[in-house]
């Protein structure tokens, strides 16, 4: 038996290494796409709080300082506030729905932005 925690306990190790490694590696335009993929995870699996928090770090990663993202930052902040408000009410399919398509959109547009710097 204490093999095998030990075992698990090294995959998990392991596994976080290179999650962390991934992590800090990555560009910021990634680090979007990984939260949100986050916070639609954890809504499938009912984890609220985690959901919660992924979508807090997309409200915090708004850029309100620059005029030319002012606009579209605060219609992002009422999207991401009325997740959490859908989610709150059980609402999780609108919830999803929402991030999923911001998520894709998001997608969409890093890879252009690749494309058009090569």
């Amino acid at each position: 038996m204490r093999e095998a925690t030990y075992d698990r306990n090294s995959n998990l190790n392991k596994a976080n290494a290179y999650l962390m490694k991934e992590i800090s590696e990555a560009t910021p335009q990634k680090l979007i796409i990984k939260i949100y993929d986050l916070a639609i995870v954890c809504y499938q699996k009912g984890d609220f709080a985690k959901a919660n928090r992924a979508v807090t770090e997309l409200i915090n990663a708004l850029n309100f300082s620059d005029e030319k993202a002012k606009e579209i930052s605060f219609g992002l902040l009422r999207l991401y506030q009325f997740t959490q408000e859908q989610a709150r009410k059980g609402n999780l399919e609108v919830s999803i729905k929402i991030l999923q398509e911001l998520r894709d959109t998001w997608s969409l547009v890093f890879s252009r932005q690749s494309s058009s710097n090569k």
